[in-house]
């Protein structure tokens, strides 16, 4: 904040000095969102990506049909852990590739 001297106008009336801000007009508009949000939008933005890349830490081996032999070791395989090998079951009726 700063002090503005006072001043005469042109119809001859004097104005006060009084306190002024120093901000820019830009800044007191309404259009100003703020930096909080621009922020908080660039960090989920790189949690997200972080996040998606790494997929590398999961505990689940990524199997596919072919990499069994035969659809009754594909099967064992997936009744060990459903969740972990519903690739092998793209239907849902539990039962690992059946092609």
């Amino acid at each position: 904040m700063g002090y503005r001297k006072g001043y005469y106008k042109k119809d001859g009336t004097y104005v006060q000095g009084h306190f002024v801000s120093k901000r820019s007009k830009s800044l007191k508009s309404n259009n100003y969102k703020g930096g909080c949000m621009g922020l908080m939008m660039i960090f989920i933005i790189l949690l997200v990506s972080v996040s998606c890349t790494s997929d590398s830490e999961s505990p689940c081996a990524k199997r596919n049909c072919s990499d069994f032999s035969s659809q009754e070791e594909a099967q064992s395989t997936f009744e060990t852990n459903k969740t972990c090998y519903s690739n092998l079951d793209r239907d849902n009726d539990g039962i690992a590739c059946e092609n």
